[in-house]
């Protein structure tokens, strides 16, 4: 297979069927509606299962069933959809049933509107629903890289039985790129066996059973502990960043997803001054990581944390630095995007600093 040239959405879509997902549940919501049209398009073309359920609701419920019978599955939606799925992510999170989610972030809070944003971070990181449980969150900043991220997001979610959930923003969701299939690691997409799904009783001995309740609060507390040794594992194994021009840099700028591709931008017009400018790209928002800053911390002036919010991922940037370093933040929000020139003036003021 060629490059293809394809908005996001199109390609997250189509890497989840090179991954091996037949189910997709969903319900239309702007900016993410390519990834349901180009799905009720191709998952009868590969025999797969397609369903516009009656609501967001609904649609998240559905996922915790397929998936609990051991199918690879994925829902998408944006925002204002992402807050009505809160309480059956949590479900999931607590039966350790593993599926993708996608969040193509628009402006909030309330119906806010169309336009990017990236002011979900919390919500993904932090847990949005109840009780005590983590998403493994990975943020593309590119067409490709989020095809490569979808296809490993099914991977890690198999490894986990957790949920995997894929952070981008309507721009990233909307804009072309060419994207190139047979660079993705077909070994990621072999299913293992899943002894754990309802499948019915077979050969075995006993049931299987998919639940997150348990009234006998010494065993919920087992489990809780159990589910955060497995997130333990996840925090040591599945840390991803991009560093680029930290080595010298006096200014480090910090970014994800769309955002991270201004930010090198600015890396490159700043050197035009002879301004030294770094970026620390995390790839994976949870776990997030620290190691990175622990690298740059003993040389750099400051680090610049450049979000589409009002500023979320600067809290864990101040977690990872520790109070060893400045951190500054620099943010639009609404749909507006941060650009090159004014985050430039913004490296100028904290080089101005005594």
């Amino acid at each position: 297979m060629a490059k293809v040239l394809m908005k996001g959405n199109e390609a997250l879509a189509e890497a989840a069927i090179q991954a091996g997902c037949r189910h997709y549940f969903g319900y239309p919501i702007t900016p993410q509606n390519e990834v349901t049209a180009y799905m009720a398009k191709r998952m009868p073309e590969v025999g797969g299962v397609f369903l516009q359920a009656e609501s967001e609701v609904s649609a998240i419920n559905m996922v915790y069933g397929a998936g609990g019978a051991g199918a690879r599955v994925l829902i998408t939606s944006s925002s204002p959809g992402i807050s009505l799925m809160q309480e059956g992510i949590s479900y999931i999170a607590g039966a350790e049933v593993p599926c993708v989610i996608a969040n193509i972030m628009r402006g909030g809070p309330g119906l806010g509107g169309i336009q990017p944003s990236q002011s979900d971070y919390f919500q993904a990181t932090k847990g949005g629903g109840h009780g005590d449980y983590k998403l493994i969150v990975l943020a593309p900043s590119t067409i490709q890289e989020m095809a490569e991220l979808v296809q490993q997001a099914f991977h890690i979610a198999d490894k986990y039985r957790n949920p995997v959930m894929i952070l981008g923003d309507g721009m990233l969701g909307q804009m072309m790129e060419p994207v190139d299939f047979d660079i993705l690691k077909k070994e990621e997409n072999k299913i293992e066996e899943k002894p754990w799904a309802t499948t019915g009783m077979g050969t075995r001995n006993k049931r299987n059973i998919i639940n997150s309740l348990e009234l006998d609060p010494q065993i919920l507390e087992k489990h809780n502990i159990e589910i955060f040794k497995k997130y333990q594992k996840a925090a040591r194994e599945e840390v991803r960043y991009e560093m680029t021009n930290c080595e010298e840099a006096e200014i480090i700028l910090v970014a994800y997803g769309t955002i991270a591709r201004v930010a090198k931008n600015v890396i490159e017009i700043a050197k035009r001054e002879n301004i030294k400018v770094g970026l620390i790209r995390p790839i994976s928002l949870w776990p997030f990581p620290e190691e990175p800053f622990k690298k740059t911390k003993d040389h750099v002036k400051a680090y610049l944390t450049i979000e589409m919010s009002m500023g979320q991922m600067v809290e864990d940037v101040k977690l990872a630095v520790n109070g060893q370093k400045e951190v500054h933040f620099y943010g639009r929000v609404g749909g507006m995007v941060p650009e090159p020139m004014a985050i430039l003036e913004e490296i100028k003021k904290i080089r101005g600093k005594k």
